[in-house]
């Protein structure tokens, strides 16, 4: 039996350039000797389509697709996930057509992701269909983790889904495809989506397993395929090396562009410090709407130094940005001129006037947004948000959040991987001292214990949910941790107004890890 696996980029609720794209997919299944293809988990309708699952227009224009669909699927069996509405609920389902009729709709049962809860309703789950005289079992997306439900004797189990990217979530689900197609002793195909949305990202990394769990055949990561597999002739195939770093930055760079491209947006900009944040950032966005769409602002004060300045325009020899230099000094010594009749005698440095300095840049960047239609990009990284070392209305700003979910250690790593081949990112850059610059001599690790130590704290408060003697226990500072905690403890309500992340992680500020804003609770 030989099975197209069609790993495409669809766009929520562009139904006819998404019907292009399923349609095209099928003709080339068909010249290619196909007896079935197979797409992603709401393929027609695009995902996540949250709120707009409830309209009935758009679940109509959703089928409506699918029946165009059908007519195509001649000497074909093909299975394509939209979203249906039965008894006033939405269900995500798997059309299965065979000789351009729908002859079953396959309904998800299992509803994990507590974004998907309220827009979509529990179906009936899998179900057994038989195609050219094998028993297939059709399984719509979380519902493959529970293969005892679909575990009666199958010749082939056919898993749609649409699973968003997280650090290690490729290898992972590679794995548990081996064990459940060992298991079932089973052929297990999955086709997945890809792409961004908004702040999600989808990674594909589609797969066949053959029934002893070896891999057949394993799609791209992070960009469109198609592959046609003989699973009756089909060789194992080796599973290459996952690269962390690579692969959070291919994921960066997917939502990136995918965020501007499906929402008709053309150009960036953002402030270019001379820091390792911002230099990422506009690594980042000059390789994905290329250099002359992206204007950064050189915005020194009298507290940056002069190599800041100097690395910042070197950075942008290297990859020939628009740039201009604003100096905030005058307008910072102004303002407080204007504010010395309010302040009084009261004339100590410290956050307060940090913090104009990053609001009188904000001003700046989205002026320089407004004027010229550019989407400002927030540099704001992970451990800053966690420890609410950026400025509510100040370094806060953007529409978008790059590194929102990569941690500083993580930030070097990333400039490391876009240094591979050439110095973009100037090598001073990446070895000076991380700092604000909002004060002379200042250094991120005046506060707290180097961004390595202070990181593992984070991640195993955030992302691995330990406890505070859990993180004790393991040989850290006890007075270290408990001012973490305090810090992220007291720093949720400026996350609580910050953009969307480009989410890389499994616990991710304002979508897996929201907490409420009043409260008591010390940890």
């Amino acid at each position: 039996m030989k099975v197209a696996l069609a790993q495409l980029n669809y766009t929520i609720g562009d139904f006819e350039s998404n019907k292009v794209k399923i349609i095209n997919a099928i003709n080339r299944a068909k010249a290619d000797g196909a007896d079935m293809a197979v797409f992603a988990e709401e393929a027609v309708s695009g995902a996540p389509a949250y709120g707009l699952l409830d309209r009935v227009t758009f679940l109509e224009a959703s089928e409506d697709a699918l029946i165009e669909i059908a007519s195509f699927c001649d000497d074909i069996t093909v299975i394509v996930g939209l979203p249906i509405m039965n008894d006033c609920k939405t269900f995500s389902a798997a059309a299965v057509i065979h000789n351009r009729k729908i002859i079953r709709y396959v309904t998800r049962k299992n509803i994990y992701q507590r974004e998907d809860v309220g827009f979509i309703s529990s179906g009936s789950g899998s179900e057994i269909v038989v195609i050219n005289g094998k028993r297939i079992a059709v399984v719509v997306g979380e519902d493959a983790l529970c293969c005892d439900e679909y575990s009666s004797v199958v010749d082939l189990v056919v898993n749609i889904h649409s699973s968003k990217y997280a650090r290690q979530r490729i290898e992972k689900r590679y794995d548990k495809l081996s064990q459940f197609a060992f298991q079932l002793g089973a052929d297990y195909l999955t086709v997945n989506l890809v792409g961004g949305s908004t702040d999600i990202i989808y990674d594909g990394s589609s797969a066949v397993f053959n029934s002893k769990g070896e891999p057949l055949a394993l799609l791209a990561s992070f960009e469109e395929d198609y592959a046609v597999v003989d699973l009756d002739n089909a060789r194992p195939v080796e599973i290459p090396y996952q690269n962390k770093t690579a692969n959070v930055y291919r994921a960066i760079k997917l939502g990136l562009s995918d965020f501007f491209f499906k929402n008709g947006y053309r150009s960036a900009c953002l402030g270019l410090s001379g820091g390792i944040d911002s230099a990422v950032v506009a690594a980042v966005a000059a390789e994905v709407l290329g250099p002359e769409n992206v204007h950064v602002l050189l915005m020194p004060s009298q507290f940056s130094s002069d190599h800041s300045v100097d690395d910042a325009l070197e950075m942008v020899r290297n990859l020939g940005l628009r740039h201009d230099i604003v100096s905030i000094t005058d307008v910072y010594t102004q303002i407080l001129d204007v504010l010395s009749p309010v302040f009084g005698d009261d004339t100590d440095f410290g956050v307060t006037e940090e913090n104009i300095q990053a609001r009188i840049r904000s001003v700046l960047l989205m002026a320089l947004s407004n004027k010229f239609g550019h989407v400002l990009l927030n540099t704001t990284n992970k451990s800053e948000l966690a420890l609410g070392w950026y400025t509510l209305y100040g370094d806060s700003v953007g529409m978008l959040s790059v590194l929102g979910d990569v941690y500083k250690s993580e930030v070097f790593d990333i400039a490391h991987w876009i240094n591979r081949d050439r110095e973009i990112i100037p090598e001073n850059i990446i070895r000076k001292a991380p700092s604000a610059e909002l004060r002379p001599e200042q250094k991120d690790t005046d506060y707290l214990p180097p961004y390595d130590e202070t990181d593992s704290i984070i991640y195993r408060m955030i992302e691995e949910r330990q406890t505070l003697e859990e993180i004790i226990n393991a040989g850290y500072d006890p007075d270290v941790v408990l001012k973490i905690a305090g810090m992220i403890r007291k720093n949720e309500p400026k996350r609580f107004q910050f953009c969307p992340i480009l989410r890389v992680a499994t616990s991710t500020f304002g979508v897996n890890r929201k907490m409420p804003l009043t409260s008591r609770c010390r940890y």
